[in-house]
């Protein structure tokens, strides 16, 4: 079997639907089509996600993206609905707070006057100031915190959903197969080769495969600095509610917490996980790590019941921990969004808005994603983001 299409995406996570929704939205009229190789995403990262939204980052860029996209999420369900079906996506405008100790404070006052620039109402919490948002809090050990009370989270798999459901209703076709390799010849695209032995052809390849996005640029001789990298997160109910809805909250030492609906999540970055797509997740890392920092945090998490727990795959980029996007400098056609380091689903909207805009019109608009260009890595060129979870 061999298919014609305009462009074809692969992955139909948030990323993949993003950007498919917004070139059709943007008036795109070809025919695209978007490979997933998990028909239930079982295993994709984007449901596995801890949903945080912030734009409390030290890099221009990253922020930019997070402001552009935490606008498209507070009207989400609205301007995403369906047939009149507006698209919930749960979000909670809570909060972020990074908490600090004395020597962060510095660090922190520099992030902020970058936000403040940016337009973010990021602010510097006292140790006091902490403690009216987190009653609960021990503060004892900190100085105080960087806090913006427009951040939050949502719901990740409702925001895929969500994009999936727009993007079908405005034409995008949805196959639920494995991409074998990329096709091209003569430096440029010519589609794609499935494990099934189809072929589709079409000018444009969008590689949004996440964790698998550099297995597939690897084989055909276009590496990628990225590993998938497991994350694990845990739930567990307290048995004394805390007094008020928590924003997710980020401990010096890395661990980070939020309510999940009357429960709590809880998650950290392991420094010395090795590459690989591994879906296990384990209560001793909860018990042996996470818990005695949350116990001292806050009391209330002194007593505890694990209600369950899963692990995800990050898209690592190994030499930066930033999202690399943009048209492959030595394969025409060949676009490429992952790499994001855990920082895909705060990203999607503006990343989508940002491919669409390059793909149908030679240059970005909205936000300039150039800074996350492929070509960094030779250039020397490296986004260094400070504020990274």
């Amino acid at each position: 079997m061999n298919d014609k299409a305009d462009i074809l995406i692969i992955g139909g996570g948030v990323i993949g639907s993003s950007v498919a929704f917004h070139l059709l939205d943007d008036g795109f009229t070809g025919k695209i089509v978007i490979f997933e190789k998990d028909p239930i995403y079982e295993f994709s990262s984007t449901p596995r996600s801890a949903g945080g939204i912030r734009q409390l980052f030290s890099e221009t860029i990253n922020i930019q993206l997070s402001r552009y996209s935490l606008n498209v999420y507070k009207s989400f369900p609205d301007s995403m609905a369906v047939d009149g079906e507006p698209s919930e996506i749960n979000f909670r405008q809570h909060g972020y707070l990074f908490l600090a100790t004395e020597h962060m404070l510095t660090r922190f006052e520099t992030l902020l006057n970058r936000q403040h620039t940016l337009g973010v109402p990021s602010q510097l919490l006292t140790k006091r100031e902490l403690t009216d948002i987190v009653p609960e809090l021990n503060a004892d050990d900190l100085a105080g915190g960087l806090y913006c009370a427009e951040d939050g989270y949502l719901d990740p798999y409702s925001v895929m959903q969500g994009y999936i459901r727009k993007a079908k209703k405005l034409g995008a076709t949805y196959t639920f197969e494995a991409v074998d390799t990329i096709l091209s010849e003569s430096g440029k695209v010519l589609g794609v080769k499935l494990k099934n032995g189809c072929t589709y052809t079409a000018p444009v390849v969008v590689n949004c495969a996440g964790a698998w996005a550099a297995s597939l640029s690897q084989k055909i001789g276009l590496p990628l600095p990225v590993v998938p990298l497991k994350r694990q997160i845990f739930q567990f109910d307290v048995s004394k509610a805390l007094k008020k809805q928590l924003p997710l909250t980020i401990d010096p030492t890395g661990v980070y917490f939020r309510h999940e609906g009357e429960k709590i999540i809880a998650g950290y970055s392991e420094e010395d996980t090795r590459p690989g797509f591994d879906f296990t997740w384990k209560r001793s890392l909860f018990m042996e790590t996470l818990w005695p920092v949350l116990a001292h945090r806050v009391p209330n998490f002194e007593q505890i019941k694990i209600e369950r727990g899963w692990a995800g795959l990050y898209d690592f980029n190994t030499k930066d921990h930033n999202a690399i996007i943009g048209e492959h400098p030595e394969l025409k056609g060949y676009y490429i969004a992952c790499g994001f380091s855990g920082h895909g689903m705060q990203q999607a909207p503006a990343v989508g808005k940002g491919l669409s805009e390059l793909i149908r019109t030679g240059r970005y608009e909205t936000v300039d994603l150039t800074p996350l260009r492929v070509e960094r890595f030779k250039e020397n060129d490296l986004v260094i983001e400070d504020a990274v979870v």
